[in-house]
């Protein structure tokens, strides 16, 4: 395929595909982008309103970088003027999937379901795959994400290696050299294991006070979240119960399954959507609430990934009209403002804070105005604009181990207009998000702290 400029017209799919992955044979009968209704491979009008939103085409400059060339691309596959090719493989991989291009776009193209459906095509196609790679997809994707019990397990065995000291030890002698280059790279941004996680910090049923609520939720704990960011699953309850709701929290929760449908894992990404959906009883649930803006923008999808399940695809439809983010619901419900301090600070001695949109909240749920209209309504804060607020911070899902470079450059990036506000103070609304400004704000070395906005909250309730 060729590489236009920014100016280059996309006229056809077949117009833009030369080179190495004009090869013709065709593909398999089972790819997902042919199975696709062709009207959503139609929708794209090659407008080039995606283009200034792309930030890997802002990279690059790179037709096939942007997502209308990415879309060519796929229409190609089904199509079948093209096979699934490693050069294919990779350009599906070098998208970061933050859905900035779905906000731009006039003409609604479902890019979530293309994306995940060209990956599946690559993930099930006969492409030669080294054996590392085979391996870490095997442990990571396909056994401990599936597998609650085991992913607590692996937790544990990281505290342990960071609170015994074995993790210093470790770093002083230099045995990180004896990784392979990519884990030895990472090691040192892993993220802290807390003590306890959610179950041990939350009960199945907590109810406000006065055990008269006045709505009954579904409190979704996550992965990532649940064994680094418990706490804010914690405060999430607790903000929760300060506004009239009885907490419903399941032990065990499986995975939603967001990274597995990301990484072209549809089967088992399908799998653990009926996981969840057996865990909660819906019709006992006003609201399934998720704190993450990742997986929520998943969950929310459900009605779609299990639409030809006769046994669940009523019930996923029910859960994605009752699947709420935080920030969202407490809106929806009028949450209330905490009450000021008896002498209120101030504007001088309010801490400024600025707030950077997850993509999957913003782009993938539209949830926009509401995490600012909380943080706005606590009392002692300053919210300040950041600039480019909803670009991508390179995190995307794992996005930040397949694609480091790209991703180092996005951190950068965002690092630096973070800088520009002048605070210290940062919020943001996903684990992935949290991670990347906090390892940010270490490789660059200035001073600051990340917080999820629900936590802000909590902290404000519990000083009245």
């Amino acid at each position: 395929m060729s590489d236009s400029g920014p100016k280059s017209k996309v006229q056809s799919p077949k117009s833009q595909v030369s080179g190495p992955m004009s090869q013709v044979p065709a593909p398999s009968p089972a790819s997902h982008l042919k199975k696709l209704d062709y009207s959503i491979l139609q929708q794209c009008m090659h407008c080039g309103m995606c283009l200034p939103t792309c930030p890997t085409y802002q990279e690059t400059g790179r037709e096939r970088n942007s997502p209308r060339g990415r879309i060519a691309l796929m229409r190609a596959i089904a199509d079948e003027e093209l096979k699934v090719s490693q050069a294919f493989a990779d350009e599906m991989y070098y998208c970061l999937g933050c859905l900035a291009c779905v906000t731009a776009c006039p003409a609604g193209v479902d890019y979530p379901h293309l994306f995940e459906a060209a990956r599946a095509d690559v993930e099930e196609s006969d492409l030669p795959t080294s054996g590392q790679r085979k391996f870490w997809r095997w442990l990571s994707v396909k056994t401990i994400f599936m597998s609650p019990r085991l992913l607590h397990g692996v937790g544990r065995l990281l505290w342990l290696y960071q609170r015994s000291g074995a993790c210093w030890l470790v770093r002083k002698l230099h045995l990180t050299a004896l990784l392979p280059k990519k884990l030895a790279e990472l090691e040192p941004t892993t993220p802290t294991v807390k003590t306890k996680f959610s179950q041990q910090l939350i009960d199945s049923w907590e109810y406000p006070v006065g055990d008269n609520p006045k709505n009954r939720v579904g409190m979704l704990t996550g992965c990532v979240q649940d064994l680094v960011f418990p706490d804010v699953n914690r405060d999430t309850v607790d903000v929760l119960l300060q506004n009239g709701c009885a907490v419903f929290t399941p032990r065990q929760q499986s995975c939603c399954g967001s990274l597995h449908a990301h990484n072209g894992e549809l089967e088992l990404a399908r799998e653990l959507a009926r996981r969840q959906l057996d865990t909660f009883d819906l019709t006992n649930l006003d609201a399934i609430i998720s704190n993450a803006g990742g997986c929520g923008s998943h969950l929310k999808g459900y009605g779609h990934l299990l639409a030809d399940d006769p046994t669940y695809a009523e019930r996923a439809r029910e859960w994605d009209r009752k699947l709420f983010d935080i920030h969202e619901w407490l809106i929806h419900i009028d949450f209330r403002s905490p009450q000021p301090p008896s002498q209120v600070p101030g504007p001088e001695s309010q801490v400024p804070i600025t707030y950077h949109d997850s993509c999957h909240l913003c782009h993938g749920q539209k949830v926009v105005g509401q995490p600012r209209e909380i943080l706005r309504r606590i009392p002692g804060l300053q919210l300040k604009e950041l600039p480019e607020a909803s670009w991508c911070c390179g995190s995307a899902g794992i996005y930040n181990i397949t694609q480091p470079e790209q991703a180092g450059k996005l951190q950068r990036r965002k690092m630096d207009h973070i800088a520009s506000t002048g605070c210290r103070e940062v919020a943001t609304a996903n684990p992935g998000c949290h991670l990347q400004l906090e390892n940010g704000f270490k490789i660059t070395g200035r001073d600051g702290r990340v917080h999820h906005p629900v936590s802000l909250l909590a902290e404000a309730y519990r000083k009245e």
